[in-house]
């Protein structure tokens, strides 16, 4: 299976570290000219050298921009007026007691989470399906499905995106255009590694510590760990691919079997 998607642009957002960051340098490998994107300059500068040390050859640009905003949407967009694939991949996340948070806080994970990837797909779906082929992705959670009791305003986000994404691929029915929703579960990412490492016992490894937190707060795992950055955007690429056509609607799991249903 020879995965190409040379000669497509791809915009990742919220793409300067993590699950973003990975997708980003999978699908330069992939022969994509890839668009990161991040809040400052530096961090779009220093993804911008990652993802050229990790595939010498790529193609990549940057733009620095909140797209937690609608008028850092507008930079975004109005530098980068059209892309072939779109990863929605930009998102908050944090833990916190539901009669905590306020309503300036469930508007800020509305804004981010949800609506970043709505006005992108606003944005960059018409010339998609004037072309009759393109890519859009969310980057959802396990915790669509699983809620967790101490991130329900994160868990309520994820869930929209599968709603928006599943309704987009009927919007685009019919066409070359697909939407789908991919889930990864606990992933070692930069943050989770951060989280993790700061309450492991002298010694335990990074890796150790994701065992022990799933073990922990993810008992329904069946790989019984975390997942790799690699393993979820090894699933991305594919679904950016023209190899992926016949895919659509779907909410495409990487969670390790957290979600117990079949």
């Amino acid at each position: 299976m020879n995965i190409d998607v040379s000669g497509k642009t791809a915009i990742i957002s919220g793409s300067t570290s993590g699950i973003g960051l990975a997708i980003a340098k999978g699908l330069a490998q992939a022969g994509a000219c890839v668009v990161v994107n991040g809040r400052s300059q530096a961090a779009v500068d220093q993804a911008i050298e990652a993802v050229k040390q990790h595939v010498p050859a790529a193609l990549v640009r940057g733009v620095a921009a909140d797209l937690g905003t609608a008028q850092g949407c507008a930079v975004l967009t109005s530098a980068e007026p059209r892309c072939d694939i779109l990863i929605n991949n930009l998102g908050i996340y944090g833990t916190q007691p539901f009669f905590d948070i306020d309503d300036a806080e469930w508007t800020r994970y509305f804004e981010v989470n949800i609506m970043s990837g709505v006005r992108l797909a606003r944005a960059y779906m018409p010339t998609m399906l004037e072309a009759n082929w393109g890519r859009v992705v969310f980057i959802s959670s396990e915790s669509a499905l699983n809620i967790p009791a101490d991130m329900i305003h994160y868990g309520f986000s994820k869930t929209a995106m599968l709603g928006i994404a599943r309704g987009l691929a009927k919007f685009a029915a019919g066409t070359g255009v697909t939407v789908n929703s991919v889930l990864p579960g606990p992933t070692l990412s930069e943050g989770a590694a951060e989280m993790l490492m700061a309450s492991a016992p002298e010694g335990q490894t990074l890796e150790e510590a994701g065992v022990a937190f799933v073990k922990t707060h993810r008992p329904s795992s069946i790989i019984q760990r975390a997942a790799t950055l690699e393993e979820v955007a090894n699933m991305v690429v594919y679904v950016a691919s023209p190899l992926s056509s016949a895919t659509t609607g779907a909410a495409l799991r990487v969670e390790g079997g957290v979600v117990d249903s079949i």
